[in-house]
């Protein structure tokens, strides 16, 4: 027998068991990454359709898949409604942003200025760009229930927990939401009015979050 042949004879449960494992585990992961393009795909298509439609109407199930050059079966693999996936969308909208604040908040370290670059990201939702497709997203995120509706003031407000502690707030995660609330809402409002707000707006903006960041308060948020 050579010394390199294995012994004949049945293979243990346990070495059958591995093999099998790891046979299975590699065809899982190779279907999640196929899954991963797809929703990716479908996500895409979703932004662009829903742009093209801006607020005159809501795209059906059936102008996302063909965008996407995918099936009805793909879709609802992934999602079980329209508004599963448009919450979906906002959530990977609400990622984005907040990976574009924290880059851009981390060019400097003193709170006032990370506060100040927070604001100006946050309003950047608002440039001519980008303002149609922002708006249109919004606009079809209201058609999502209650049970599926998403927040985005409690991840983007989470970045400014930080430098409002370092501001000295006595309530920096309270106040953090609060702020986070009234820029989205000026967001809004911004997108609506069809305009981008002034530098002094702006200004006037980024006052009011350090004014509420460094408001000296012996109450207890829940008082």
């Amino acid at each position: 027998m050579s010394q390199n042949a294995i012994p004949a004879g049945p293979p243990s449960n346990a070495t059958a068991k591995d093999v099998a494992t790891r046979i299975a585990e590699h065809s899982l992961a190779k279907r999640g990454e196929e899954y991963a393009s797809e929703v990716r795909r479908l996500l895409d298509a979703a932004l662009e359709v829903i742009r093209e439609c801006g607020t005159d109407s809501r795209p059906r199930v059936a102008d996302i898949v063909a965008a996407a050059g995918l099936s009805n079966e793909a879709f609802y693999r992934h999602f079980p409604s329209k508004d599963a996936l448009v919450a979906a969308l906002l959530q990977d909208g609400t990622d984005r942003l907040a990976s574009y604040l924290r880059h851009q908040m981390g060019k400097d370290a003193r709170p006032e200025a990370q506060v100040r670059r927070w604001v100006e990201g946050v309003l950047s939702q608002t440039r001519k760009e980008i303002a149609a497709t922002t708006l249109a997203v919004l606009w079809n995120g209201g058609s999502v229930g209650a049970g599926g509706r998403h927040n985005a003031s409690e991840p983007l407000g989470g970045l400014l927990h930080k430098p409002f502690a370092a501001l000295g707030s006595a309530h920096p995660e309270m106040d953090a939401s609060l702020v986070a609330h009234a820029a989205l809402g000026k967001v809004s409002d911004y997108l609506w009015a069809g305009r981008t707000p002034t530098r002094a707006e702006i200004d006037e903006i980024v006052d009011f979050c350090l004014a509420v960041a460094t408001r000296r308060t012996g109450g207890s948020p829940g008082r």
